[in-house]
This record gives structure tokens, C-alpha cells and sequence, in this order.
């Protein structure tokens, strides 16, 4: 068996150019190494794979069915060249990212929009779900990278950007407008019908914690899949609604809905962007990164 692959090589060469000298000054070697190299070929495999021409070489029976199959080969490993050439210039490429509703649209939308301009030929996926589940995908290297929100368990072998800061607020309609602008106690929520987000999300789990802390014991009367619908319930003065402030930001600004006042601050949170410290990075992920650090600046 040939050992030396690199023989293959210039074979493939001399086969494809039906000469010595024009495969030396392609494989820029010279002329006695391209020699050298077909008859240590020849003698391994012991059978002449050329016959001598007035100008160049020719294959033999075996060397045409030799390179029958070394051609396939070779240009397969060329292909995959250029393919990786491509993929590291960006012409072609995946990204695949886990995002909540709530990170997509305040944060990661504007970042994707731009990277689509930039790089358009290049893939990107975003697998929709709460932040558990995400780091759950990311674990199991079902996407590259996650935007979550604070706080969240499990963060063990994952690197942890603080991209954004968030708050959470308590918003009601012209129903309530007797708690405008009042500065309530927390405990006033035990007596109101309130509006949450399903159990199974880091920002009510993180809700719960803070309020049975303070003392107060939570019992929603709605609680929903999306912090839309929680601002569509609390205009229609279905109850008081827990959202990110962004969600209601412009029926606050239009006075559709009003923000009520607590004597305790809600402590900020934030959304993060979360990379797993054992996988490597694509390209097209790196790239990525490097907006959100532009951005960021």
C-alpha cells in the first residue's frame, strides 16, 4: 500500500496535464521530483502507469483505471476545500440560536437584521422557547448559542455575557385607576386579580422567589404563554399584568395602560447571551458575536 499520499497527488497531476513538465510547474516542484515521485509510485503499486509520447505521457490500462479513482478522490478533497473557503468567508452557512419571544424581539431582532444584510447567503434558525428549554438545546448542541433572561439555574460549563438590562413592572387598565399613582405595599397583590406568565418560564419562576421572599403569596388568576397577551388581558381590565416594561412601553406612552408604584424596587434583571465553553465557534457564529461587541460599544 502507498503510504506517501502525497504521490497520488502528483500523479493525479501528470494524468490530468498528460505531462511532467506542466504538472512541475502546477505543483511548482521540478521536473526530476515529479519523476522521482511516479517512479517510486510505479514501483510500489509494480506497473507502469504512463507510456512515453513524442510530447508528454499517456496513461497505461492500469493507470487509467487508477485514476479512475484517485480523480474522484482528489477532486472531492478540492471541493471540500473550497467549500471551507466559502464557509469561513461567509458565502454559505448556518447559525442557529435559541431565543424566548421576549429576547427576540427586544433584543435579538435589530442584531439578526443586520447580519442578514452583511451576509445574506448565510442560514440562520432560531428555535423559539423559554430559557430552560434553551439551555436544555444548548447542552445537548441542538443550537450555538442562547439569548436568555436572569436569573437561571443550570449554567454550569456555559460562558455568560450581560447584554441588557430589564425591569419588571405591574400594569393595570382604567379599572384600577383608583392605584394610580399611589405607592402601594406588595401586599396588595394578594387582594388583586393578577395576570402571570406559565410556570415554566425563568421570569415567573424568578417572580414567585422575589414575592414569597417579601412575604407576599402569589395566586394569578390568568396566567399565559406570552407577556402579549398579558398586556392585551390588563387593557381589556381583565386584572393586573406582570410584564418587562418593553412590552407595554407603548400603551404606557399612549395611556392605554398605567404602571403602578410599589415601596420596593423590583430588582433589575438582564438578558445574556450564553455560549456552551466546549464547543468551538462557526464563522458565521463568531461573526455574529462580533456585532453584538460592536453594537455593544
Amino acid at each position: 500500500m502507498v503510504t506517501n499520499l502525497e504521490y497520488y497527488k502528483v500523479f493525479y497531476y501528470v494524468a490530468k496535464t498528460g505531462s511532467f513538465t506542466i504538472a512541475a510547474r502546477e505543483l511548482s516542484v521540478s521536473q526530476s521530483a515529479v519523476s522521482q515521485s511516479m517512479k517510486q509510485l510505479e514501483g510500489v503499486l509494480k506497473t507502469s502507469l504512463f507510456r512515453r509520447l513524442a510530447k508528454g505521457v499517456a496513461l497505461t490500462k492500469e493507470g487509467e483505471l487508477l485514476f479512475s479513482y484517485v480523480a474522484k478522490g482528489y477532486e472531492q478533497i478540492e471541493a471540500g476545500e473550497k467549500k471551507l473557503e466559502q464557509m469561513l468567508n461567509l458565502e454559505f452557512g448556518e447559525i442557529r440560536i435559541g431565543a424566548s419571544d421576549m429576547t427576540l424581539r427586544f433584543y435579538l431582532l435589530p442584531f439578526l437584521e443586520k447580519f442578514h444584510e452583511r451576509f445574506p447567503k448565510v442560514k440562520v434558525t432560531v428555535t423559539n422557547g423559554p430559557t430552560p428549554e434553551t439551555l436544555k438545546f444548548l447542552k445537548e448542541g441542538k443550537i450555538d448559542f442562547g439569548v436568555v433572561s436572569t436569573p437561571f439555574s443550570g449554567a454550569e460549563g456555559f460562558e455568560i455575557k450581560k447584554v441588557k438590562e430589564i425591569s419588571d413592572i405591574f400594569v393595570a387598565g382604567r379599572k384600577f385607576i383608583s392605584y394610580k399613582n399611589k405607592m402601594l405595599d406588595f401586599k396588595i397583590l394578594e387582594q388583586l386579580p393578577l395576570i402571570f406568565l406559565e410556570e415554566a418560564t425563568s421570569t415567573r419562576n424568578y417572580m414567585d422567589r422575589f414575592f414569597s421572599e417579601n412575604g407576599v403569596t402569589l395566586n394569578p388568576e390568568f396566567e399565559l404563554a406570552t407577556s402579549d397577551m398579558i398586556v392585551q388581558f390588563a387593557m381589556r381590565n381583565l386584572g393586573i399584568g406582570c410584564v418587562v416594561k418593553d412590552f407595554a412601553k407603548e400603551q404606557l406612552e399612549e395611556g392605554k395602560l398605567y404602571e403602578l408604584r410599589f415601596n420596593k424596587m423590583i430588582p433589575k434583571r438582564h438578558f445574556c447571551i450564553v455560549t456552551d465553553k466546549k464547543s468551538e465557534l462557526s464563522a458565521a457564529t463568531m461573526e455574529m458575536m462580533r456585532i453584538f461587541e460592536d453594537e455593544s460599544k
